[in-house]
This record gives C-alpha cells, sequence and structure tokens, in this order.
C-alpha cells in the first residue's frame, strides 16, 4: 500500500532534478536512493553505528572511513539546519524573560520586550 511522506521543498528538487536524469519516477528514485542507504547500512565496509557514534559526539568524526564521514557530515549538515524542540523552548523562554534571542545583521544581540 502507497504511503504519502513529507520531504522538504529543497531535497524534493534534488529528486525530481536526479529522477529526470535517470529516466526514473519521482518514487521510483526515492525507492532506489532508499534502497542503496539500506545496504550502505548494512554494509561490513561501512559501519553507521560508528556514524551515529560520531554525530553524538561519542566518536570523533578523524576516526570515520571517508564513506562514513560523509554520511556523518551530511547528517551534521541536516540536523543543524532545522533548530530542535529543546532550542525552541530555550529561546521561547529567552523571549518569554526579555532576554537576548539572537544576532542581527551585523552581529549585534538582538532583545526582546517581556512577554506577560
Amino acid at each position: 500500500m502507497a504511503r504519502s511522506v513529507k520531504i522538504a521543498d529543497d531535497e524534493m528538487d534534488i529528486v525530481r532534478a536526479e529522477s529526470a536524469l535517470q529516466s526514473r519516477s519521482i518514487a521510483g528514485q526515492i525507492t532506489h536512493w532508499m534502497r542503496i542507504g539500506r545496504a550502505i547500512e548494512r554494509s561490513a565496509a561501512f559501519d553507521y553505528a560508528r556514524v551515529r557514534a560520531a554525530l553524538q559526539a561519542e566518536l570523533s568524526p578523524d576516526a570515520l572511513t571517508g564513506e562514513e564521514q560523509a554520511v556523518w557530515l551530511a547528517a551534521l549538515d541536516a540536523n543543524i539546519a532545522e533548530p530542535t524542540q529543546k532550542e525552541r523552548d530555550f529561546f521561547a523562554k529567552r523571549r518569554r524573560e526579555g532576554r537576548g534571542v539572537g544576532l542581527d545583521k551585523d552581529g549585534k544581540l538582538v532583545y526582546q520586550k517581556p512577554q506577560d
């Protein structure tokens, strides 16, 4: 049974472009990449557990193979692109307290008036 999933617009643009280059449907391209990813994670030459450990700062990225470092960097990039719920809660509390909530274009701290 087919299922719907949400994919970020920028990622979807990449899927569309690659599917056109490879003469695959969008679903076919996503399935193809999913199978490759699954094969890599199950490979004896590639240990995703090591990548996960590096993402959790339990292992230095320098200890990873080149392939593992590429996956680690892509995952790191994806993780820092979107704030976590903990980070959103932290800044919401700072806004309520009227404390600094970020930097402006000149690098100066931006404050917000306390919320009642």
